[in-house]
Protein backbone atom coordinates (compact mmCIF):
# COMPACT_ATOMS: atom_id res chain seq x y z
CA UNK A 1 0.00 0.00 0.00
CA UNK A 2 1.63 3.31 -0.56
CA UNK A 3 0.60 6.34 0.95
CA UNK A 4 -0.80 9.79 -1.17
CA UNK A 5 -1.90 12.76 0.41
CA UNK A 6 -5.32 13.21 1.36
CA UNK A 7 -6.50 16.29 3.49
CA UNK A 8 -9.49 14.33 4.71
CA UNK A 9 -7.81 11.73 6.13
CA UNK A 10 -5.22 14.02 8.27
CA UNK A 11 -2.62 12.80 6.82
CA UNK A 12 0.49 14.62 7.14
CA UNK A 13 3.58 14.16 4.99
CA UNK A 14 7.23 14.35 5.10
CA UNK A 15 9.91 12.45 3.27
CA UNK A 16 9.59 8.91 4.68
CA UNK A 17 6.52 8.92 6.94
CA UNK A 18 3.46 10.44 7.50
CA UNK A 19 0.74 10.85 10.45
CA UNK A 20 -2.76 9.63 10.37
CA UNK A 21 -5.15 9.12 12.71
CA UNK A 22 -4.99 5.33 14.63
CA UNK A 23 -7.83 2.94 13.21
CA UNK A 24 -8.84 -0.43 14.82
CA UNK A 25 -6.99 -2.40 12.05
CA UNK A 26 -3.61 -0.87 13.37
CA UNK A 27 -4.13 -2.86 16.38
CA UNK A 28 -1.61 -5.61 15.60
CA UNK A 29 1.60 -2.55 14.47
CA UNK A 30 0.67 -0.48 17.63
CA UNK A 31 0.87 -3.52 19.83
CA UNK A 32 4.45 -4.09 18.08
CA UNK A 33 5.15 -0.65 19.46
CA UNK A 34 3.74 0.01 23.14
CA UNK A 35 4.06 -3.26 23.67
CA UNK A 36 7.92 -3.61 23.74
CA UNK A 37 9.54 -2.44 26.84
CA UNK A 38 12.64 -0.48 25.30
CA UNK A 39 10.02 1.60 23.53
CA UNK A 40 7.67 2.84 26.46
CA UNK A 41 10.24 2.75 29.09
CA UNK A 42 11.55 6.04 28.02
CA UNK A 43 8.44 8.47 26.93
CA UNK A 44 7.64 11.14 29.00
CA UNK A 45 5.11 11.00 30.35
CA UNK A 46 5.98 7.60 30.72
CA UNK A 47 3.75 4.96 29.01
CA UNK A 48 2.75 2.43 30.27
CA UNK A 49 3.53 -0.80 28.39
CA UNK A 50 0.67 -2.54 26.58
CA UNK A 51 -0.11 -5.65 28.30
CA UNK A 52 -1.55 -7.62 24.98
CA UNK A 53 -3.62 -7.43 22.13
CA UNK A 54 -7.22 -6.70 23.63
CA UNK A 55 -5.49 -3.85 25.73
CA UNK A 56 -4.30 -1.96 23.12
CA UNK A 57 -7.45 -2.65 20.99
CA UNK A 58 -9.02 -0.74 23.71
CA UNK A 59 -6.13 1.77 24.12
CA UNK A 60 -6.84 2.23 20.28
CA UNK A 61 -10.48 2.57 20.31
CA UNK A 62 -9.82 5.30 23.47
CA UNK A 63 -7.53 7.39 21.00
CA UNK A 64 -10.27 7.90 18.28
CA UNK A 65 -12.67 8.72 20.81
CA UNK A 66 -10.85 11.61 22.47
CA UNK A 67 -11.82 14.17 20.02
CA UNK A 68 -8.36 16.56 20.37
CA UNK A 69 -8.61 19.12 18.99
CA UNK A 70 -6.24 20.95 16.27
CA UNK A 71 -3.51 21.00 16.65
CA UNK A 72 -3.89 18.54 19.15
CA UNK A 73 -4.08 14.38 18.64
CA UNK A 74 -2.47 11.09 18.52
CA UNK A 75 -1.28 9.47 15.25
CA UNK A 76 -0.01 6.57 13.93
CA UNK A 77 3.40 6.67 11.67
CA UNK A 78 2.98 5.30 8.83
CA UNK A 79 6.18 4.68 5.63
CA UNK A 80 4.55 5.96 2.40
CA UNK A 81 6.10 3.58 0.80
CA UNK A 82 3.92 0.84 1.92
CA UNK A 83 1.74 2.59 4.72
CA UNK A 84 3.34 0.29 7.52
CA UNK A 85 2.68 1.82 10.78
CA UNK A 86 5.99 1.72 12.51
CA UNK A 87 5.11 4.19 15.30
CA UNK A 88 2.89 6.61 17.29
CA UNK A 89 3.47 10.47 17.90
CA UNK A 90 1.65 12.41 19.76
CA UNK A 91 1.04 16.43 20.23
CA UNK A 92 -0.86 17.04 24.00
CA UNK A 93 -1.06 19.86 26.54
CA UNK A 94 1.16 19.30 29.60
CA UNK A 95 -0.13 19.66 32.69
CA UNK A 96 -0.42 21.59 34.83
CA UNK A 97 -2.80 24.04 33.29
CA UNK A 98 -2.37 23.02 29.55
CA UNK A 99 -0.23 25.79 28.79
CA UNK A 100 2.14 24.13 27.02
CA UNK A 101 2.22 21.70 24.35
CA UNK A 102 4.42 18.58 24.27
CA UNK A 103 4.94 16.73 21.08
CA UNK A 104 6.26 12.62 22.03
CA UNK A 105 7.28 10.09 19.14
CA UNK A 106 7.64 6.03 19.88
CA UNK A 107 8.76 4.00 17.29
CA UNK A 108 8.94 0.24 16.76
CA UNK A 109 12.38 -1.03 17.98
CA UNK A 110 13.71 -1.72 14.95
CA UNK A 111 12.84 0.96 13.31
CA UNK A 112 16.02 3.46 11.55
CA UNK A 113 16.78 6.41 13.37
CA UNK A 114 16.09 8.35 10.69
CA UNK A 115 12.73 7.76 10.91
CA UNK A 116 12.68 9.00 14.31
CA UNK A 117 13.98 12.52 12.96
CA UNK A 118 11.25 12.71 10.63
CA UNK A 119 8.36 12.00 12.98
CA UNK A 120 9.74 14.86 15.01
CA UNK A 121 9.45 16.66 12.38
CA UNK A 122 6.57 16.63 10.93
CA UNK A 123 4.54 16.50 14.71
CA UNK A 124 6.02 20.04 15.47
CA UNK A 125 5.31 21.26 11.83
CA UNK A 126 1.57 19.62 12.63
CA UNK A 127 1.44 22.50 16.14
CA UNK A 128 2.91 25.12 14.23
CA UNK A 129 0.30 24.72 11.34
CA UNK A 130 -2.34 25.21 13.28
CA UNK A 131 -0.76 28.35 15.12
CA UNK A 132 1.40 27.17 18.24
CA UNK A 133 4.70 29.33 18.59
CA UNK A 134 6.41 26.55 20.29
CA UNK A 135 6.70 22.94 21.71
CA UNK A 136 8.31 21.03 23.75
CA UNK A 137 9.93 17.64 24.38
CA UNK A 138 10.64 16.66 27.60
CA UNK A 139 13.27 13.83 28.05
CA UNK A 140 14.34 11.54 31.22
CA UNK A 141 17.82 12.50 31.99
CA UNK A 142 20.51 10.01 30.03
CA UNK A 143 17.99 9.33 26.97
CA UNK A 144 19.00 9.51 23.60
CA UNK A 145 18.30 13.34 22.18
CA UNK A 146 19.89 12.52 18.95
CA UNK A 147 15.82 13.30 16.80
CA UNK A 148 15.30 16.00 19.21
CA UNK A 149 18.63 18.30 18.18
CA UNK A 150 18.74 17.25 14.76
CA UNK A 151 14.99 19.08 14.35
CA UNK A 152 16.57 22.47 16.03
CA UNK A 153 15.03 21.88 19.56
CA UNK A 154 17.48 23.28 22.47
CA UNK A 155 18.03 22.35 25.88
CA UNK A 156 16.31 25.20 27.50
CA UNK A 157 16.73 23.67 31.35
CA UNK A 158 15.31 20.99 34.30
CA UNK A 159 12.24 20.96 35.83
CA UNK A 160 9.88 18.77 37.42
CA UNK A 161 6.86 21.01 36.82
CA UNK A 162 5.22 18.49 34.29
CA UNK A 163 4.73 15.02 36.15
CA UNK A 164 6.37 15.59 39.11
CA UNK A 165 9.70 13.91 37.36
CA UNK A 166 12.95 15.81 37.12
CA UNK A 167 12.59 16.24 33.52
CA UNK A 168 15.54 17.60 30.98
CA UNK A 169 13.26 20.33 28.38
CA UNK A 170 13.58 21.03 24.65
CA UNK A 171 12.39 23.65 23.20
CA UNK A 172 11.27 24.02 19.47
CA UNK A 173 9.85 27.49 17.74
CA UNK A 174 9.47 28.27 14.55
CA UNK A 175 11.95 29.62 13.06
CA UNK A 176 14.14 26.79 14.38
CA UNK A 177 12.35 24.10 12.57
CA UNK A 178 13.94 26.11 9.43
CA UNK A 179 16.07 22.44 7.79
CA UNK A 180 17.10 24.96 5.03
CA UNK A 181 18.73 27.99 7.52
CA UNK A 182 22.45 28.25 7.17
CA UNK A 183 24.34 26.38 9.90
CA UNK A 184 25.08 29.60 11.89
CA UNK A 185 21.33 30.21 12.16
CA UNK A 186 20.00 27.10 14.34
CA UNK A 187 19.47 27.55 17.98
CA UNK A 188 22.96 26.14 20.19
CA UNK A 189 22.96 22.68 20.71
Amino acid sequence: MTITPDVRSGLTLSGAVGLTPWRAADVDDAFAVYGAAAVTSWPCPQVDRVADLAAMRALVEQWGREGLGAPHGRWAVRRLDDGGVVGGATLLPLPPGDEDTGMTWQLRPDADAQLAEETAFLVASQGFAHGLDEVFALVRPGADTTAIRRNGMYWVGETSKYFGLDLQVYRLRVADLDRVAPEGHHPPS
